[in-house]
């Protein structure tokens, strides 16, 4: 028994270390940028050493990775909590819409998933961690929604490509200060038009 708790309280650190990296560098590179932001600084702020930031990341680019990661899965579970079963698929999709412009809009998350994700990681990454959390949410709320027989059936991935990067820039403009009431009624135009198509 001591020895499992011992494992558990050996995990617990590793996992509370692990935490206290991600959160600096999180912190450190909205504020500063994944440029201008270095390796000392972050194991300042995070109150490690630097062997233990390496422990945990082979470099600092590994360490934007699992930040970057984990504020996509942020937004997914955002997505998610907006989008019960209960809801139709069309609504599901325009809730799901709404939920992402919003998550989008806590301070550094565009910079980081939209600007330095892309730059840093590089397109084909950032697609892959899309494909895992948001872009995830959109592709399976589009499906349901062609299931249900109220959206066209079109091919998912052009589709999930397409209406995503729409659902980026308006988090982009929100974020640079554009109405954000006004991106969320043209997306949700732009859903309902092509909900239309089967009924018309």
């Amino acid at each position: 028994m001591q020895e499992a708790n011992s494992r558990r309280s050996n995990r617990d650190r590793t996992e509370a270390t692990r935490g206290e990296l991600i959160a600096a560098a999180r912190r450190l590179f909205t504020e500063k940028s994944y440029a201008e932001t270095g390796t000392p600084e972050i194991v300042a702020a995070a109150g490690v050493t630097r062997g233990a930031l390496y422990h945990h990341f082979a470099d600092k680019q590994a360490l934007f990775r699992a930040v970057v990661e984990a504020e996509a899965a942020a937004v997914a579970k955002a997505i998610e909590q907006a989008t019960p079963r209960t809801l139709s698929a069309r609504d599901a999709l325009l809730a799901g819409g709404e939920a992402y412009v919003a998550a989008m809009g806590l301070p550094g998350r565009t910079r980081l998933l939209l600007l330095d994700g892309p730059a840093v990681l590089g397109r084909a990454e950032m697609d892959d961690i899309d494909g895992r959390h948001g872009n995830r949410t959109l592709r399976e709320g589009l499906a349901a929604t062609m299931r249900a027989g109220d959206l066209p059936k079109l091919p998912l991935e052009a589709l999930t490509s397409l209406l995503g990067a729409a659902f980026d820039r308006a988090a982009l403009a929100v974020d640079a200060g554009a109405p954000a009431e006004d991106y969320r009624a043209v997306l949700a135009a732009v859903v309902d038009g092509l909900v239309r198509k089967t009924s018309s």
